[in-house]
């Protein structure tokens, strides 16, 4: 089943056309601000109906601009979903179904598109499988880093970078493009790791969040680490802010996946298809062009790239799976088509098991349609309906069902491994040494 979008691709009513964005008295294109963080569950901000002050800057960005309430992430692994961020195709495509199988080489993706179009382009991020060996993405950035500033998982290796110092890499860089470029607009890529287990508390906040830092349960810790990267949020955005440059700016955000705290038996996320960890923030800001407003679309993290290119009044890639979300972003009502979902087995780590790593690592397969997540587990052949509920912290407990998967269903499975097949013509290099232990520490190996 081919998940076509067949929404216009134009800017849709927002004034966003070419031409209006090429008159003299405005710059041919703002700058670009993509804000992900890592692990972060939509029922965790304030924003959301959660009772803890978690997350006043978020809350004030999106506040600003436009935000669909459900959305959620093709995949709950980091690498997979940020891959279809840029690329606007499933994992099955992209080839990036696990973290440590890097992304078939090549594809066409937001920032190469961009970069077309005088945009200077550049990523720092906080997550250590976010490394261009494993996970391929570096060549779609003309600027590309991987900031470890910190051991994390109290290894011997840093494998991660504090928020502070991700936020500092990319103010720099920044600065030093307005000073050698002044006239040429950046699209700059930042993903913070926290709140990414183990959940570290964070003391200094602890109290504001009205929680006893001496033996805080896993669930409170996460809560400070949600806390602190919205404060190093609003510090970055204060600091881009004063650093101007007359373009104004398009800022997405979005988040990897969710977490899970013991729903349906699972802690942390990857293995299985359900709201904790399928549903994410997503919003668009762009003060002046884009009004306030809210949307309960099932958009995705298929959808970013193909929106904002129609934002920037640019054509479609033909080659891109989403939709552009133009019409929502107008208040117009938006259909959109079902949308398949997939869960994946730990990364490999040698070539002979890669061999096959997509096709074997295939563990759940989904399809949301309506008001409702069907979802079958290959392993043991059984089926799960969700009724999906209206707010983001609302439960919504399956329904096991011993009949066989609905059509469209099978479709979206025949589809999948048709791909995984597919992708596994390339084989990744084999890991080294240290890749094994940080995804090992990580939990993400067999």
């Amino acid at each position: 089943m081919t998940r076509v979008r067949r929404l216009s691709a134009l800017a849709c009513g927002l004034g966003l056309a070419a031409g209006t964005l090429g008159a003299q008295s405005t710059p041919r294109f703002p700058d670009l601000l993509l804000l992900s963080v890592d692990t972060l569950r939509s029922d965790r901000l304030s924003s959301a109906g959660y009772p803890r002050p978690t997350t006043p800057h978020l809350d004030r960005l999106l506040a600003a601009g436009f935000r669909f309430t459900h959305a959620r992430t093709v995949e709950p692994l980091t690498n997979p979903a940020l891959a279809t961020l840029l690329t606007s195709v499933p994992p099955h495509v992209h080839g990036a179904t696990r973290n440590g199988l890097p992304a078939r080489a090549g594809l066409p993706s937001l920032p190469r598109l961009l970069a077309k179009r005088g945009y200077r382009t550049g990523a720092f991020l906080g997550n250590w499988t976010l490394k261009n060996p494993l996970s391929g993405l570096a060549p779609h950035w003309q600027t590309y880093e991987v900031v470890v500033s910190r051991k994390r998982w109290f290894g011997l290796v840093r494998d991660e970078a504090r928020a502070r110092d991700l936020t500092e890499a990319a103010l720099d860089w920044v600065e030093k493009l307005r000073a050698s470029e002044p006239g040429r607009p950046y699209a700059l890529w930042i993903h913070y790791v926290e709140p990414h287990a183990p959940y570290r508390m964070h003391e200094e906040l602890a109290e504001r969040l009205g929680i006893e830092p001496k033996n805080a349960p896993p669930s409170d810790r996460y809560d400070t680490e949600v806390a602190a990267v919205d404060a190093e949020i609003g510090r970055l955005l204060a600091e881009l802010d004063r650093a101007g440059g007359g373009r104004g700016r398009l800022t997405v955000f979005l988040v990897d996946h969710g977490e899970a705290f013991g729903e349906e038996g699972e802690q942390g996320h990857g293995r299985r298809l359900h709201e904790p960890t399928l549903r994410t923030p997503l919003g668009f800001v762009w003060p002046g062009r884009i009004a306030a407003g809210t949307s309960p679309a099932p958009a995705s993290t298929l959808d970013v790239a193909p929106t904002v290119l129609a934002l920037l009044g640019l054509p479609p890639h033909p080659y891109f799976r989403g939709a552009d979300l133009g019409p929502a972003l107008a208040g117009r009502p938006v259909e959109l088509p079902p949308l398949c979902l997939q869960a994946h087995k730990g990364a490999v780590q040698s070539v002979q098991r890669a061999q096959r790593a997509r096709r074997a690592g295939l563990l759940e397969v989904g399809l949301l349609v309506g008001g409702e997540l069907e979802v079958v587990n290959l392993a043991h052949g059984t089926r799960r309906l969700y009724p999906l509920g209206a707010a983001a912290g609302e439960r919504s407990d399956p329904v096991e069902s011993s009949s066989a998967p609905s059509a469209a269903l099978e479709s979206c499975l025949e589809e999948i491994r048709a791909g995984l097949e597919e992708a596994d013509r390339y084989v990744p290099p084999e890991l080294d040494a240290e890749s094994i232990e940080q995804l090992r520490a990580l939990g993400y190996l067999d």
